[in-house]
């Protein structure tokens, strides 16, 4: 395992009686926060992958404004997004555009940085980078070149959605943005129905209740939660069924701001007789009547005392 790169320090300077922040010596490299002045120290060379704010600017790690502070320089996808964070603290590190469109061509000349040994740092409008964003080619043409790679962790709607919405999250699919035409978005919405997990999708205001009546159409009428704006002033979460939802929004719903969208999972279909007599003819082959059992009951829901019937009755049958 190649070792992790050592990350920038935080060194604390006094600040000024008036509390405005002390800059420290010229060049030297910090953030502020609070009215005081923190200087780092430069960075390992390679690539750090920085988490921001998904909404509200003081949701950030203090290791993020570290690792931005101390970097050579930041790719971002809008640079005036990522300004306003860097003015927020005080940074003052130079930016670079990196987004879907101009990818192709400013993805070598950052790896050309990486190569002379730069500490770049790669962050998203907001949220965890390569999360709907072109970073992940970087990142791999990164480890092919053999420059470090490190993960600066932070905000994340899509694990912040899951977290309010009141879902199963022991296991989830992120699906991102549905397509936008009718047709690709059914073919799509059928596929996604035969996943067995809880499903976690981006949408727009303006695509939101035609998104939720597609849903509805192709999963059924399963739970679901609407969430809106999270970690802003106006977060707003809806927990209802699909269709209950599909109506709401198409009925006049506020739809300013970004949405993550949660689906429950598909509701597990009811074992048939015939299925439970095939695992239990399969399970006592092996296992006692008390474990074929047992396994039987957790694996389809049936009561236990019924599987135990069923089983009695099947071992009788086979003498």
């Amino acid at each position: 395992m190649t070792p992790q790169a050592p990350r920038a320090t935080l060194v604390p300077m006094r600040s000024r009686e008036n509390h405005q922040p002390d800059q420290g010596p010229p060049g030297s490299r910090g953030f502020s926060l609070d009215g005081r002045a923190w200087p780092v120290r430069p960075l390992a060379p390679g690539l750090y992958l920085v988490a921001t704010p998904i909404g509200n600017l003081a949701d950030v790690t203090l290791r993020a404004l570290e690792t931005l502070a101390a970097a050579d320089l930041i790719a971002c996808e809008d640079t005036r997004v990522t300004k306003k964070l860097l003015d927020r603290y005080g940074i003052a590190t130079p930016l670079t555009p990196y987004h879907d469109h101009n990818a192709a061509a400013a993805r070598p000349k950052i790896l050309a940085r990486l190569r002379d040994g730069a500490a770049l740092a790669l962050v998203s409008d907001a949220g965890t980078p390569l999360v709907s964003d072109p970073g992940y080619r970087l990142v791999r043409a990164a480890h092919e070149q053999g420059t470090p790679v490190t993960a600066v962790p932070g905000p994340s709607a899509v694990l912040a959605a899951l977290a309010v919405a009141g879902l199963p999250t022991d296991r989830f699919f992120f699906e991102g943005f549905l397509p936008t035409k009718d047709a690709a978005r059914r073919a799509r919405i059928a596929e996604l129905a035969r996943i067995p997990a809880t499903l976690v999708l981006f949408e727009s205001g303006p695509r939101i209740a035609d998104a939720l009546a597609a849903l509805a159409d192709g999963l059924g009428d399963r739970p679901a939660a609407v969430c809106r704006e999270l970690t802003k002033l106006h977060e707003e979460v809806r927990r209802d069924g699909l269709a209950a939802l599909a109506r709401d929004y198409a009925a006049g719903r506020e739809t300013r701001g970004e949405f993550v969208l949660v689906v429950a999972p598909p509701a597990a279909p009811a074992a048939t007789p015939e299925d439970v007599d095939a695992l239990l003819r399969q399970a006592l082959a092996t296992q006692t009547l008390k474990d074929a059992v047992g396994a039987v009951a957790a694996a389809t829901g049936e009561p236990r005392g019924a599987v135990y019937r069923r089983a009695l009755a099947l071992a009788k049958e086979t003498r």
